[in-house]
């Protein structure tokens, strides 16, 4: 139920018939109805919603848009739409339309008997991949995954309520340089601690988690590994170690409120052949040269600033063109759309990627890449450098530990995740109106003490359908009626735009309405209709509320 885009719809074909109605009149001159949009306005004043559609036909109409918005309104009758009560012209040439609130008295009852699947929308057949924090199984996981984790696993939720078939998946970096120092760091360790006086590599990981590592390995196989030759040494070394980092990451991520559908290895690339097979496609059509003994991709015909190396002169082949064929790998398991959540840092190969997509002869426009800024940690107003546990950087498991799994996802998802962010530890732990997920989860948590005074006193809500939501008058009523009726919309939207801090702004408004409205008014009163139908409103916020925290990965506590 989408109350939101019915009202779009209903629109935009009164619109539509009112343009060919000008057209035939010769009012207006125009070969195609340009793909306009309806929209929500921010602002109140500028109606229930809008449209841009004289703006769009302007050029071909050869009249101002204010010229094309008078017209197509004179050509509107109220009639047409029931709820429809007034329309203007704004601006530039907008159009703006007002509904009276008849509409939203019906939504309470959908909403009720959709329950938690209120804000899921039509199922659309087809396949999403969002693929997220992806982490090096070398050490522990940092803010910036943390940061990509919730907005990766909130937009696959909020991708799933929009209509669309989704699967998580996790690319584990098993292969490739990074791999080999961690092997030699680990041997290095492993051998210091069993006695042996060896140089730790000046490029190693050197990480106290390194070390416990190696402390569990000799505690299972003692100084068995010593005698060994060096690369079976490194192979049992590197096999354990990177199998308890990644128990440690799903361990870490489940906490975390994340299940992936899929782990992918990287090194599963390279055993499969699949990675020489598409640099060899790649040069046999021409999109791959040979450079002083390097193989090199030619990105800078897709935007890249310079071309990128796919194998080095030494024959080892690069990131890239694992990345390559694991994107490729990800198109031909019949994925409609690929979403991938990355570090800014990775900006540069976003261009190259899209035209490594394009060499391959599929479409870039179905690879989307959304970048993510820094996260800066706070305590009060003092930066957090520094674990005092550790002496590193914190880490997730640290992060929850301290503030808590809801307050951890509820400040990652936010703000945009193009902007950076200032993470203030203090204020995510403390219980005021300050902390912006205290401030949700209370408003649901105020919602169910009403249904317990409620109980308390044998008030029992009518049905449903005996209530009349036309008593739910007031300003504070209607304003949160409305913005609820929103939700369907704004997940849709958030799925379209790849925009998961739509969802926490909008859970905020909700609560922020719904404070407003308790502050205002009684719901247990001696009126009972009136009663009834503010047990009804409360009912439907504290559903909305709900989904809208499941969508999030938070909670929705039912005392606080």
């Amino acid at each position: 139920m989408n109350a939101i885009e019915t009202n779009k719809k209903n629109i935009q074909a009164i619109v539509n018939e009112a343009l060919r109605s000008a057209q035939q009149k010769g009012l207006l001159s125009f070969q195609d109805i340009p793909d306009y949009v309806i929209e929500v306005p921010r602002e109140k004043e500028h109606g229930d919603f809008a449209s841009n559609v004289a703006l769009l036909m302007a050029r071909q109409a050869r009249m101002s848009p204010k010229a094309i918005a008078g017209i197509i309104m004179d050509e509107i009758s109220l009639d047409k739409i029931q709820e429809l009560e007034k329309i203007e012209v704004a601006g530039a040439g907008f159009i703006n339309f007002f509904l009276n609130n008849s509409w939203l008295f019906e939504i309470p009852v959908q909403i009720v008997k959709m329950g938690n699947k209120y804000g899921y929308n039509d199922y659309l057949n087809r396949k999403v991949q969002v693929e997220f924090v992806s982490a090096n199984p070398t050490g522990n996981l940092h803010m910036g995954n943390a940061r990509g984790g919730a907005i990766g696993d909130t937009l696959a939720n909020i991708l799933q309520r929009a209509g669309y078939d989704v699967e998580r998946e996790f690319y584990v970096n098993d292969a490739g340089n990074q791999i080999e120092i961690f092997a030699e760091s680990l041997e290095a360790r492993y051998l210091q601690l069993t006695g042996n006086d060896i140089k730790f590599p000046d490029n190693g990981y050197a990480g106290q988690d390194v070390i416990q590592t190696v402390k569990n390995i000799i505690r299972e196989k003692g100084n068995s590994l010593v005698e060994m030759d060096s690369e079976t040494r490194r192979k049992i070394i590197v096999e354990y170690a990177l199998q308890e980092k990644i128990d440690y990451i799903k361990a870490t991520l489940k906490a975390f409120g994340i299940e992936y559908d899929h782990w992918f290895s990287e090194q599963s690339l390279h055993d499969s052949g699949k990675v020489e097979e598409v640099i060899k496609w790649l040069t046999d059509q021409g999109f791959i040269y040979e450079h002083e003994g390097a193989l090199w991709f030619k990105s800078v015909q897709y935007g890249d600033e310079k071309d990128e190396v796919i194998k080095r002169a030494n024959g080892l082949t690069t990131y890239f063109a694992a990345d390559i064929a694991y994107h490729k790998d990800k198109f031909e398991r019949g994925f409609d759309w690929v979403i991938n959540v990355w570090g800014a840092d990775h900006h540069g190969h976003v261009a190259r990627m899209k035209g490594a997509m394009q060499a391959l002869g599929l479409d870039p426009a179905k690879l989307d890449i959304l970048l993510m800024q820094l996260v800066r940690l706070y305590r009060g107003g003092n930066i957090v450098r520094m674990s005092k546990r550790t002496g590193t950087t914190i880490s997730l498991d640290e992060l929850i530990e301290e503030v808590g799994k809801d307050a951890a996802r509820f400040f990652f998802v936010m703000r945009s995740p193009d902007s950076h962010l200032d993470f203030d530890m203090q204020l995510a732990k403390e219980k005021s109106q300050e902390n912006p997920v205290y401030y949700v989860q209370y408003a649901h948590a105020r919602i169910c003490s009403i249904f317990r005074q409620a109980a308390a006193a044998g008030v029992k809500m009518a049905s449903v359908e005996e209530i009349d939501s036309t008593l739910l008058n007031s300003q504070e009523e209607i304003d949160l009626l409305r913005r609820i009726a929103d939700f369907p919309d704004e997940i849709l939207i958030a799925a379209r735009t790849l925009s998961p801090h739509r969802i926490a702004r909008y859970v905020l408004d909700v609560a922020g309405l719904f404070h407003s409205f308790y502050n205002h008014h009684r719901v247990l009163t001696n009126d009972e209709p009136l009663q009834n139908a503010r047990l009804l409103l409360m009912q439907v916020t504290q559903i909305t509320l709900k989904n809208a925290l499941d969508t999030l990965g938070v909670s929705a506590p039912e005392q606080m």
